[in-house]
C-alpha cells in the first residue's frame, strides 16, 4: 500500500443523515445537498450549491472548502483515478500512469482552499476551540493532500499534511468527541500506513506518524456509523479494507449500499460489478 491512498478528505453526503446511530452534530442540508450532488457525480450542481452558500454566508470556510472539494472530484472522475484495483494492488498502484491535471481546475481548486484556509484561520485566531472551524481546517488539508498525492505523486509533501490534519482532528476530538467526521482524518493515516513493510512503518513512526491497524479501522467504523459529513467515504474506505482482506461478502455490502445512495456514481456500480 502506498501513501498516495491517502485521505480523501472530502465527501460526505446528506444520506448520511439517515443513518443509525448519527452524531448530534446536524449536517447543514444545503451543504449536504451539495456532497450529494458531488457523489452523485454532478459536479455543476455541487459548485452552484456550494458558491450560492459561499455567496449567502461569505465568512464560513465550509462553503470554499466544499467547492474545492468538488473540484478535486472531477478531477478525480476525469483521470480515472479512485478506482479499487489501484489501492487494492499496490504493484499496480506504482505501475498506473501518469496523469495531466487540468490547469484551470488547479487554479481554481487553489483558490477555494486559500480563501477556507484564511476564514478557518480567521475564526480560530478570535476562538481557537471552535469546533467547526477545526473541521473546515482538516478538510482543507485533507484535500490539498489528495491533490499532492494522487494527481502529482509528490508523498513526502502530502504526509507533512496528512500528520497536520490528523493533528488538527485529535485537538477537534479533544474539544467535542462526538464530532465522528473527525476520525477520518485519525483513522486513515494509521490504517493505511500500518499496510507499509516493518522498515517503513519505524521511518514513519519517527517522523511522527501513526501506523495503529487496530485504532485505524476502529476510527473508520466511527465515522462510518456515526458521520455526517463523511459517513459515506468512510465506508468507502472499509470497502477497500475488504476487499485487501479477501472479505468479499462484505465489501458487497458496503458498495450496494453506496450504489443505492448514489445511482448516478458510476464507480460504485462498476466496483460492484466485479465482485459478482
Amino acid at each position: 500500500m502506498t501513501i498516495r491512498l491517502v485521505i480523501i478528505a472530502i465527501l460526505g453526503a446528506s444520506a448520511a443523515l439517515a443513518a443509525p446511530g448519527i452524531a448530534d452534530l446536524i449536517a447543514n442540508p444545503v451543504i449536504g445537498r451539495g456532497y450529494r450532488q458531488m457523489y452523485n457525480l454532478d459536479f455543476n450542481e455541487a459548485h452552484n450549491t456550494f458558491a450560492q452558500w459561499e455567496r449567502d454566508h461569505p465568512g464560513d470556510p465550509i462553503g470554499p472548502a466544499s467547492n474545492a472539494a468538488a473540484y478535486l472530484f472531477a478531477e478525480f472522475d476525469r483521470l480515472n483515478i479512485l478506482h479499487s484495483e489501484f489501492f487494492v494492488d499496490s504493484s499496480m498502484f506504482h505501475r498506473r500512469p501518469k496523469v495531466t491535471p487540468d490547469a484551470a481546475v488547479r487554479q481554481a481548486f487553489d483558490q477555494e482552499l486559500d480563501k477556507a484556509a484564511k476564514l478557518s484561520d480567521k475564526i480560530l485566531l478570535q476562538m481557537p476551540d471552535d469546533p467547526d472551524a477545526l473541521f473546515a481546517k482538516i478538510l482543507t488539508l485533507g484535500l490539498r493532500a489528495d491533490y499532492e498525492a494522487l494527481i502529482e505523486r509528490r508523498d513526502f509533501d502530502a504526509l507533512k499534511v496528512i500528520k497536520s490534519s490528523r493533528a488538527t482532528a485529535e485537538k477537534l476530538l479533544m474539544i467535542q468527541p462526538n464530532y465522528y467526521d473527525a476520525y477520518l482524518a485519525i483513522g486513515v493515516e494509521n490504517y493505511l500506513f500500518s499496510l507499509k513493510p516493518a522498515p517503513m512503518r519505524w521511518i514513519l513512526q519517527a517522523g511522527g506518524a501513526q501506523t495503529d491497524h487496530n485504532r485505524g479501522v476502529e476510527d473508520l467504523r466511527l465515522t462510518a456509523e456515526k458521520g455526517v459529513y463523511l459517513n459515506p467515504y468512510a465506508r468507502l474506505l472499509l470497502a477497500v479494507a475488504a476487499l485487501r482482506d479477501k472479505d468479499i461478502p462484505k465489501a458487497r455490502d458496503l458498495l450496494s449500499a453506496l450504489a443505492r445512495e448514489f445511482p448516478h456514481n458510476r464507480l460504485y456500480a462498476q466496483e460492484l460489478a466485479q465482485l459478482r
